[in-house]
């Protein structure tokens, strides 16, 4: 009996005995199962090296484990981690920060399937109107296809053409030997006609097309008959679908029983779920080809001052090269035309200019993407006639293999919405398919508890024979949508790009994506969902954690948010401070029972300790920044005052517009007055006021600091190359005449030729991430052993490489230009951090504080403006602390600090705080009140203000 009882209680928990990765001290924990556990404590304790580095890497092991040895052979075999035991641990699914996608074609409705589901419904129930007339389509009888034949092309030879195929992979060998017993003689393979052969197949791993020749025929009175079995036999053969080619244009005309329009004679393919899809060429827009946006030429940049004269360079392309060809080309146009070089720009008539820029008066583009060859070939039959500076600059960024041609052809360009289906991604039929008076894109725009409002009794609005089949899809619809509203993602629309969301947004979305699931007897572990929410939605996310968990799942999160603490069933505090101080429990319990002990984290909770409101507001310099009439995204023609010299907090609930109004607007109008070669356009807005105060502007956002093992904080922060030069320096070094390149591990000479200096081997996992193991040789040291006997005060370069942040501090404090910038990586919370970590190990958190400690590091001018997008992510509230002191002694230099946050630790030690909102979405976009962290507490309105509040 008590070895039942003893196994049941095994049961009940993940026991992790002796765990040893990183900073962890021979750690043992039992964590109960089937629980919303929290596992908190100082940034570096060892929080992710439990969650992720021990219980994660040692289930996904035993997965690999699972599989047979055959499949193991490809992909190699994943290191145990170094625990002692781990027990009772189920099924791990990882949800992370960092792996949001990159794809631009990849976006909110396609990652959560909401999107697919769409596509589904509008191919089933989508009613199809005329882009020409505007027009329902209705179905049409076979006699008027005869008719419309008849009227477009009388007296030509045409082909009847029924589509067997449209767009699939396959040999079809077996297709091609049916139609030959059936007596057809040609099919149209890939736009061309071939006979009919026998053994006859296609390349099987290649998408095709096939259309069978039904018919071939000269169109006349007398083949009426024969015109009208022919369509018969087509529409049969082709399911309602059939082409005709015009033989001697080559070109096809498509003619559905389903969908034609009577006045036009237009008609559109039978839709199916690839006829929305912005990432099928049967659906993507051809002009974009479904990116939604072009690189068109930017004039701004061609003629960047109208008052300089052609001759003083102010036409950009043509250079000051007085003898390159194309400036000499340009030259002998001028001289021809009698366009007058001297004058200003502006004083030279349009219809000169335009022969200058396009090669002709009207200003009309000779060069288009697709039409490139055509091109080619209209320029050799006019013996090179002269192509005009704006077709050149096209022709280089299309046409180009060098990097360097089209980087420079680059900055005469800038990537804007495509014009043809302005930025709908869709080819303009797709888009003229509607449900409810909707198209499909107008639906992606909507936010998402817009679309879900739309979706509500959408029953309602539909026809009966619509209502039954759009049932089921209607429901998966409403199902994921809800998933997604409960995570407090309200105000994403679905052609959001995934690669514009933040970590906590991404994060949240897998998260509806696993509620949906429904799986149980999972361990989800997630790593601080709470990024970017506000106060206000925390209780949507803690319900979503509790579902997880109520559905028979364990759910571990490391997170530091007091909501998501005190809503734990159970809470293990690590620490007792960062890195080699760190790795130890301790103090675990109910939230209740974690309170009551003597710990940072508990005085954090209990408010026995307390991040302290300045008794004193800076009011700045004088000088004020102020935008006007900012209209992007969601901002409802907002207008901002800045004081310059002080600590700025955004705030509002999120989706409020503050990455709109601070991110893509006014961090781009300052870039652009600061530097000369800044790309970014920023979103539309009136003016701005106050540039003139301002030199310098410094955004540090939570993108990696690189995508590789080779890029770390060292190599990032620049104090690498004086660590290598120091080490050339020593004695032993001096005798082996070893330089300072030899100390490098991205250079041929000092590293181990094994990894290439890279101290990791990439394992292709195929359809899992590719796993990162340490080279055999060096074992991860990155050096071949003649470069590691030089010694630096009795460390090898590889030794320093391995260093915490905190340790180096002290190893190189008598060299004062290396200690100083170290110290800027200590002073923003990251002394737990070792020298060469990877950064792709770092958060996005981590990251950004790399970033600030690099410009820490640089002298500022007193008039540089700092722009920070939640700095606290991934932070304790003591490290919270050090980062306040280390952004206000920025201030106190002169400097302004602009930061976009939801943290009140941040809001309410600012000087000025400027709160967006009322809501999300379409429902925000206001400024909601602007002043001091006192003013916003007064506000009624403002959701920030109500939290802000109980702080002050």
């Amino acid at each position: 009996m008590a070895k039942k009882e003893q196994l049941q209680d095994q049961n009940g928990f993940i026991e992790v005995l002796g765990a040893k990765v990183h900073n962890l001290k021979n750690l043992d924990v039992r964590i109960p199962k089937n629980k919303l556990v929290v596992i908190t404590g100082i940034s570096g304790s060892g929080k992710s090296s439990l969650a992720f580095d021990t219980i994660f890497a040692e289930g996904q092991r035993r997965y690999m484990e699972s599989f047979a040895a055959y499949a193991r052979q490809f992909m190699g075999d994943l290191d145990r981690p170094d625990v002692d035991k781990v027990s009772g641990l189920s099924p791990v699914i990882s949800i992370e920060q960092k792996t949001t996608n990159r794809n631009p074609r990849s976006t909110v409705g396609t990652v959560t399937e909401v999107y697919d589901f769409m596509r589904l419904l509008y191919a089933r129930v989508g009613e199809a109107f005329s882009y020409n007339t505007g027009k329902k389509m209705t179905k049409f009888s076979e006699e008027e296809i005869v008719s419309h034949i008849y009227e477009n092309f009388s007296g030509k030879k045409i082909a009847l053409l029924a589509p067997l195929v449209r767009g699939r992979k396959g040999h079809y060998r077996e297709l091609f030997e049916q139609l030959r017993k059936q007596g057809y003689l040609k099919v149209r393979i890939d736009g061309e006609i071939t006979d009919l052969k026998e053994r006859m197949q296609l390349d099987r791993y290649k998408i095709h097309d096939i259309e069978l020749v039904v018919d071939r025929m000269l169109v006349q009175d007398d083949a009426q008959a024969r015109l009208s079995q022919s369509i018969q036999k087509s529409l049969q053969m082709g399911k309602d679908l059939m082409f005709v080619l015009n033989t001697d244009k080559n070109t096809l005309a498509q003619y559905s029983k389903q969908l034609m329009c009577a006045d036009t004679g237009l008609s559109y393919e039978e839709p199916s779920p690839n006829t929305f899809s912005f990432n099928s060429p049967y659906g993507a827009c051809p002009r974009c080809k479904g990116l939604g946006s072009v690189y068109l030429v930017n004039m701004d940049e061609i003629i960047p001052d109208r008052n300089k004269s052609i001759n003083d360079g102010g036409i950009a392309p043509l250079g000051s090269e007085r003898d390159a060809w194309t400036y000499q080309q340009a030259m002998i146009l001028a001289k021809k035309n009698k366009i007058p070089l001297n004058k200003p720009i502006k004083d030279i008539p349009q219809a000169q200019m335009n022969i200058l820029l396009y090669g002709n008066e009207e200003g009309v583009l000779s060069y288009t993407d697709d039409e490139s060859e055509a091109y080619h070939e209209q320029l050799a039959e006019h013996h090179h006639n002269y192509e005009g500076i704006i077709n050149m600059v096209l022709r280089w960024f299309n046409e180009t293999t060098s990097e360097a041609i089209r980087d420079w052809a680059e900055g005469y360009m800038q990537l804007s919405t495509c014009p043809e289906c302005n930025g709908a991604r869709l080819k303009k039929e797709s888009l003229w398919f509607k449900v409810d008076n909707k198209n499909v894109a107008e639906l992606s725009q909507q936010s998402l508890q817009e679309l879900m409002q739309w979706f509500t009794g959408i029953e309602e609005r539909l026809s009966e024979k619509q209502r039954v089949i759009a049932k089921d899809i209607l429901k998966e619809i409403r199902d994921r949508l809800h998933f997604l509203l409960d995570v407090g993602l309200h105000y994403l629309t679905l052609d959001r790009a995934t690669r514009t969301l933040s970590g906590g947004e991404s994060q949240r979305i897998r998260l509806a994506t696993q509620i949906g699931s429904q799986l149980t007897g999972i361990t989800y572990i997630l790593d601080e969902p709470s990024i970017g929410l506000h106060q206000r939605d925390n209780h949507k996310l803690i319900s979503a954690l509790q579902n997880l968990r109520d559905g028979g799942n364990s759910v571990l999160v490391v997170e530091h948010d007091k909501d998501i603490m005190l809503a734990a069933d159970h809470l293990i505090d690590i620490g007792p401070a960062a890195g080699i101080h760190g790795g130890r429990i301790v103090s675990q319990g109910t939230p209740a029972e974690v309170i009551k002990d003597k710990t940072t984290t508990a005085g954090f909770l209990n408010h026995t300790l307390k991040i302290a409101v300045p008794e004193e507001r800076r009011k700045g310099n004088g000088n004020k920044l102020k935008l006007k009439g900012a209209t992007g995204n969601n901002l409802k023609n907002v207008s901002i005052t800045l004081p310059l010299g002080t600590f700025i907090c955004i705030s509002g609930v999120s989706g409020s517009g503050k990455s709109t109004l601070i991110n893509e607007t006014l961090y781009p109008i300052l870039g652009k007055h600061c530097y000369h070669n800044f790309k970014q356009q920023p979103m539309p807005y009136k003016s701005v006021e106050g540039l003139e105060k301002i030199d310098k502007v410094i955004e540090i956002d939570q993108s990696p600091i690189g995508r590789t093992p080779r890029s770390n904080p060292a190599t990032y922060c620049g104090f690498f190359n004086e660590i290598r030069q120091l080490f050339s320096q020593v004695p032993e070094a001096k005798i082996r005449g070893y330089n300072a390149g030899r100390f490098s591990f991205n250079v041929k000479g000092g590293r181990c030729e094994e990894c290439q200096g890279g101290g990791m081997r990439v394992i292709e996992m195929n359809f899992l991430p590719d796993v990162y193991v340490p080279c055999e040789k060096c074992n991860g040291q990155r050096y071949n052993r003649e470069t590691l006997e030089i010694r630096y005060k009795g460390k090898s370069i590889a030794d320093v490489l391995n260093m915490t942040v905190a340790d180096a501090v002290e190893f190189f404090i008598n060299v004062p230009f290396l200690h100083r910038k170290i110290k800027t990586l200590e002073d923003v919370g990251l002394g737990y951090v070792t020298l060469g970590q990877n950064a792709v190990t770092l958060s996005g958190g981590e990251a950004q504080r790399v970033k600030l400690a690099t410009e820490l590091s640089k002298r500022d001018t007193g008039q540089t403006i700092y722009i920070l997008d939640e700095p606290t992510t991934g932070l304790h509230f003591q490290d919270i602390e050090h980062l306040l002191t280390v952004l206000n002694r920025l201030v106190d230099r002169g400097n302004t600090v602009l930061v976009i946050e939801h943290n009140l630790d941040v809001v309410k030690v600012a000087d000025y705080v400027i709160d967006m909102g009322p809501e999300g979405g379409g429902g925000g976009g206001k400024v909601v009140g602007e002043g001091t962290p006192e003013v916003i507490a007064k506000i009624k309105e403002s959701h920030t203000g109500q939290y802000l509040k109980l702080e002050l």
